[in-house]
């Protein structure tokens, strides 16, 4: 599902968006950020942990809605316009996703580490609170709860 918008002026920044079913790398995501120009690279890797509200997850499954990508692309744009970074990537999982795996990646390169910093956090908050992919949580002891549904 790589984003493939038509060209404009946030296209050379926005390097790479994604919703995947397969493992992340997040060797690709940084490449996908590394430019000459940048003097700081942030990454961040949300992972999946072993527990939540003092209950042991057992797995979590995630779906997106059909606009997600769309939706994540706005979010990027809005990162470019607010932020001075050189490079950003997200990519996010879909599907079952076992504790310790990578359920997301997101990546910000900047002329200084505060700008990367800022962008990559903006990236991730914005991507967590707007973009609607959402987190089927399945306990060891069988209950299930969905999170950050409409």
């Amino acid at each position: 599902m790589t984003s493939q918008t038509p060209a404009g002026p946030a296209d050379a920044v926005i390097r790479l968006l994604d919703l995947r079913e397969e493992a992340l790398d997040a060797t690709e995501v940084l490449a996908a950020v590394d430019d000459p120009t940048a003097g700081g690279v942030n990454l961040f890797v949300g992972v999946v942990r072993d527990h939540d509200g003092g209950a042991s997850v057992d797995h979590l499954d995630y779906s997106a809605h059909p606009t997600a990508l769309a939706r994540l692309r706005e979010v990027a744009e809005g990162v470019v316009r607010d932020f001075e970074v050189v490079a950003l990537a997200a990519v996010h999982r879909t599907g079952t996703l076992q504790v310790g795996d990578t359920a997301v990646l997101v990546a910000a390169s900047a002329a200084h580490r505060g700008q990367a910093y800022d962008a990559s956090r903006a990236l991730i908050d914005r991507l967590k609170a707007e973009v609607p992919v959402w987190k089927h949580q399945v306990f060891a002891d069988g209950h299930d709860e969905w999170v950050g549904t409409p």
